[in-house]
């Protein structure tokens, strides 16, 4: 008969062996030394991982509830006060989930009544729009839901103070939207500039990160090197604050230099030590020029 062991004579403290490089795990959330049971992953890191795995697996087929979201971005105080309409509900071309994931040329267009929609929208409009939002779930509803709202907040509240008016569209949220919706948003509503929120495709260690897109004079087939792009926007990463001053100093250098992309570049950190407004503008290959 085999023999019985008792369980609290062997806590999990001595049936893992420690990676001598454990004391690293401190400083980051990869999954480095792990540890081993025997010639196998300890229980609980495994365990860990199914979670997160889980949890990503669920960010990504989740649908956001875009009424609800909707419905908290047209009580919020800046929302109402710094843009010229409510904000509007669009769709993209992906019918649902399977095609969005399935057909990503179809998420990154508008569907013919929304894109007939902005139109009517701008053109009721007497004076041209300086800044276009738009959110879109991407391919983690949670980060929107969970991050949009205060980033937008904090974005507009800022831009009240700056010294240059800032004239604002209503704010788009698209369902099943990836980021080259927002070129459609932006020919439609003719914005100088397009901002577009959405949710990063999440890892294990994170699936409600959000990123923000910013294309100056964005149309229906602009190139990626025409964007400008802060990712990893959430408490455990690039927080509120941070990346909300980085978008606003994108912004302001955009409309001042009227480009971005791979000729805009994020110089923030480096101004604020020196005092002075660099120039970013550039023409040619800058890696030569």
């Amino acid at each position: 008969m085999a023999k019985v062991v008792s369980i609290e004579k062997h806590s999990a403290s001595k049936v893992v062996t420690q990676n001598p490089w454990h004391e690293l795990r401190s400083f980051t959330s990869a999954r480095i030394a792990l540890g081993r049971s025997g010639n196998s992953v300890p229980t609980q890191e495994l365990l860990s991982f199914q979670l997160d795995h889980a949890l990503a697996m669920d960010a990504v087929h989740c649908a956001l509830d875009i009424d609800a979201f909707i419905e908290h971005l047209s009580h919020s105080n800046p929302v109402v006060q710094l843009t010229s309409q409510p904000p509007i509900k669009a769709n993209s071309k992906a019918a649902d989930r399977f095609m969005y994931l399935q057909r990503p040329d179809l998420g990154r267009q508008l569907d013919d009544a929304c894109w007939k929609h902005l139109q009517a929208i701008r053109h009721s409009e007497s004076k041209p729009f300086d800044l276009a939002i738009v959110v879109a779930d991407g391919l983690s509803s949670v980060a929107i839901q969970n991050h949009a709202k205060p980033v937008i907040e904090y974005l507009l509240a800022s831009l009240e103070k700056d010294e240059m008016p800032w004239r604002i569209a209503p704010i788009t949220v698209v369902n099943q939207g990836r980021v080259a919706v927002g070129d459609d948003v932006g020919e439609c509503l003719q914005a100088k500039i397009v901002l577009v929120l959405i949710g990063e495709r999440p890892g294990l260690t994170s699936p409600d990160s959000m990123g923000m897109y910013l294309t100056w004079q964005a149309r229906r087939g602009s190139k990626d090197s025409d964007r400008n792009c802060i990712s990893n926007i959430r408490p455990q990463g690039l927080v509120y604050e941070d990346a909300c001053q980085r978008a606003i100093y994108l912004l302001k250098e955009a409309r001042r230099l009227e480009l971005s992309g791979i000729n805009l570049k994020d110089r923030s950190s480096i101004e604020e030590q020196i005092g002075e407004q660099l120039d970013d503008k550039q023409i040619g290959n800058f890696l030569i020029g």
